[in-house]
C-alpha cells in the first residue's frame, strides 16, 4: 500500500469512530429517558400516562421504521441547519443520532420491562416515592440488559456509518465507495471489510465482558 492509502485508511478508522461515538452519547443520554417514559408512561406504570405513552410509542417507532438510506436523505435540510453543512463527519452524526435513539430507546424499554414487577410493588409498598424507584429499582435492575442494548446499537450504528459514505459523510465506508467501487479496487474493499469486522468485534467484545462483571455483581 502507497504512504497515501495508508494515510486515508487512518483517517477513514478515526472518522468512522468520532461519528460512532458521538452519535452513540447521544443515543445513550436521550433514549435512556425515553426508554424511562414509554415504561414509566403505559397503562400500570408509576406514571401512567395513556395519551403521553401512546403519542411517544408513535413516534418512536416512525423514525425506527424508516430505512436508514431514506432517513439520512430526508435530513438533509434538517442536518444543514443543524451543522451547516451535508458533507463530512459531523454531518453523519445527526441522521446517525435519529436513527440510533429510537432503536436503543425500544431496546432499552424491553430490559426496563423485564424487571421483576414485585420488585417495585415492594419499593411502593416501603413508602418510595416513585422518582426513587427510578433511579435505585429499575435502572440498577435493567442495566446489564440495557448494556448489552446498547451494545447492538453501537454495532448498528457502525454499520450505517458505513452506509452514510454513500453521500460523502467520509470514515471507512466513503473509502470503500470512492477507492473500491467506483474505481474498481478489489483490495480496497476487503481491507475496508476486514477492518469494519474488527471494530464491530471488538465493541462487541467489550460489551459482552462489561455485561457479564455487571451480572457478577448483581
Amino acid at each position: 500500500m502507497s504512504e497515501i492509502w495508508i494515510t486515508e485508511l487512518l483517517e477513514g478508522i478515526r472518522d468512522t469512530l468520532l461519528m460512532v461515538g458521538v452519535s452513540a452519547i447521544f443515543a445513550l443520554l436521550i433514549g435512556v429517558p425515553i426508554a424511562l417514559l414509554l415504561v414509566t408512561t403505559a397503562r400500570g406504570g408509576i406514571f401512567e400516562r395513556p395519551a403521553l405513552n401512546t403519542t411517544l410509542g408513535a413516534l418512536v417507532n416512525a423514525f425506527r421504521s424508516t430505512p436508514f438510506i431514506i432517513l439520512l436523505v430526508a435530513l438533509l435540510p434538517f442536518t444543514r441547519l443543524v451543522v451547516g453543512t451535508t458533507i463530512g463527519v459531523w454531518a453523519a452524526v445527526v441522521p446517525l443520532s435519529i436513527a440510533a435513539i429510537p432503536f436503543f430507546a425500544r431496546v432499552a424499554e424491553v430490559s426496563l420491562r423485564e424487571v421483576d414487577r414485585g420488585l417495585i410493588e415492594a419499593a411502593l409498598a416501603m413508602g418510595a416515592q416513585r422518582r426513587h424507584i427510578v433511579w435505585h429499582v429499575l435502572l440498577p435492575e435493567a442495566l446489564p440488559g440495557m448494556l448489552g442494548g446498547f451494545t447492538i446499537t453501537v454495532v448498528a450504528m457502525i454499520g450505517s456509518s458505513a452506509m452514510a459514505g454513500a453521500v460523502g459523510a467520509g470514515g471507512l465506508g466513503d473509502l470503500a465507495i470512492r477507492y473500491g467501487y467506483q474505481r474498481f479496487d478489489t483490495t480496497v474493499m476487503v481491507t475496508v471489510i476486514v477492518l469494519l469486522i474488527a471494530i464491530v468485534a471488538a465493541v462487541q467484545f467489550t460489551g459482552d465482558v462489561l455485561v457479564r462483571r455487571l451480572l457478577r455483581r448483581t
